[in-house]
């Protein structure tokens, strides 16, 4: 794959270009026909698809949620605009400019609830063969007409959440995540390719010219369906270009027996500095 140079490039060439939209993945119909099966092809491809896991008054809750902690009161809870607050001067600006909202599970019952789901818990000790410990939690938002992209990364890049062990990330849709309002990217069975250096261009992600994007894979989700993936999977959302919202709630479970990797550990797996490798 030639090398691009994709920082100067605009949104639709980007989404273009980064991602593929005709590899639809396979979806599970609810946590009722959650099984082995279902398990074992987790462990082969990195990831597993669920629809109709939350329902609709908790879907609806966490809307609600979400919008009392931007516009009401946040509670302690953080949130990261893409403009300064001083430039935000209505309400809709506001809401356009909110990237993502993190840290409100010790502060709103009702995005706790979602993060204490006995099928998703059960679905992720599963996964983890050990009680599953919650270690981060947020909502990531975007906007109609340019929400912003989420380049290809793996999850264990970011420090919170390089641990000994695999991390399980669960992703879920508040809106339906469509194909043309930046629904989540895979590429299967990629976690086997282990840690992998990220690099600080558009944001702290896989170099562009690495990613194997004739192999990526895209899931779609209705409101309510969830995507869980190993934190060594590479993945990522293109911009937002619909006039849909495209909002998610996503956490992150480690086993009760994960430690954290040493800081020398991280700068041997994620970045250069030890590999010497360049994007």
């Amino acid at each position: 794959m030639a090398k691009i140079e994709p920082v100067s490039f605009s949104p639709e060439v980007i989404s273009a270009q980064l991602y593929r939209y005709d590899r639809i993945a396979d979806k599970v119909d609810g946590f009722a026909n959650w099984s082995e099966e279902q398990l074992s092809n987790y462990r082969r491809d990195g990831f597993i698809a669920v629809e109709h896991v939350v329902d609709e008054d908790q879907i609806a809750q966490s809307k609600e949620a979400l919008y009392d902690l931007i516009f009401k009161d946040d509670k302690g809870a953080h949130i990261q605009f893409t403009k300064p607050k001083s430039e935000l001067h209505t309400d809709e600006e506001k809401e356009l400019a909110v990237r993502k909202v993190h840290d409100f599970v010790q502060v709103d019952e009702r995005l706790k609830a979602v993060a204490e789901h006995p099928a998703i818990l059960a679905m992720v000790q599963d996964i983890l063969g050990e009680t599953p410990r919650l270690v981060q939690d947020m909502a990531l938002l975007k906007p109609p007409h340019g929400g912003g992209e989420k380049p290809w990364h793996q999850d264990m890049a970011y420090g919170p959440l390089a641990f000994t062990k695999a991390v399980v990330g669960v992703w879920i849709a508040l809106d339906e995540a469509a194909l043309d309002n930046g629904c989540m990217h895979v590429i299967p069975g990629s976690q086997a390719d282990g840690a992998t250096p990220h690099y600080a261009i558009r944001d702290w992600q896989l170099c562009d010219a690495q990613v194997q994007v004739e192999r990526d894979v895209a899931v779609p989700l209705l409101p309510g369906g969830l995507l869980l993936f190993h934190g060594l999977l590479k993945h990522g959302t293109p911009y937002n270009l619909s006039t849909k919202k495209r909002r998610a709630l996503q956490f992150h479970y480690v086993g009760e027996s994960a430690a954290k990797l040493t800081p020398k550990e991280y700068k041997l797996f994620f970045t250069n500095e030890m590999s010497g490798a360049e994007c």
